[in-house]
C-alpha cells in the first residue's frame, strides 16, 4: 500500500510540475531584441535583387545567389565590394564590418540596384 501512495505521490508532483511550465511559457526572442551575425540572403531574380534594401547588424555576412538565367553582377557604387560575373546558381558573399548604408548595383543592368543598410 505504501508504494502504491508514492507513486501517486510522484506522479502529481510531476504533473503539478508540468502544470505550472506549461502556464509559465518560455520567454520568445524575436529579431529585433538582439541583432544576429547570421547570414543574410539577396536573389537575383528576373532583373532584381530581393529584397531590394536590407538591413544588417554589423558583422552579417550577405550572400547574394543569381537565380536568374542570365548573368548579372553586385557591386557597390563606393566600391566597397565587388562580385565576378555570376552565372546562374552562381554566390558572391560579403561581410560588412561597419556601420553605414551601402547602395549597389549590377554592372551588365546599371537599372538593377539595392542597397544593404548596416547598424
Amino acid at each position: 500500500m505504501r508504494t502504491k501512495n508514492v507513486c501517486v505521490a510522484t506522479l502529481a508532483a510531476t504533473a503539478l510540475i508540468a502544470i505550472v511550465l506549461l502556464l509559465a511559457g518560455t520567454p520568445t526572442v524575436t529579431a529585433n531584441d538582439q541583432p544576429s551575425a547570421a547570414g543574410t540572403e539577396v536573389t537575383i531574380d528576373n532583373f532584381s535583387f530581393g529584397p531590394q534594401t536590407i538591413t544588417v547588424p554589423v558583422g552579417a555576412k550577405v550572400t547574394w545567389t543569381n537565380r536568374d538565367d542570365i548573368p548579372h553582377t553586385s557591386v557597390s557604387t563606393e566600391g566597397v565590394f565587388k562580385s565576378k560575373v555570376m552565372d546562374t546558381d552562381e554566390k558572391f558573399s560579403y561581410t560588412f564590418i561597419k556601420a553605414g548604408t551601402y547602395p549597389y548595383y549590377c554592372t551588365i543592368h546599371p537599372k538593377m540596384t539595392g542597397q544593404v543598410v548596416v547598424k
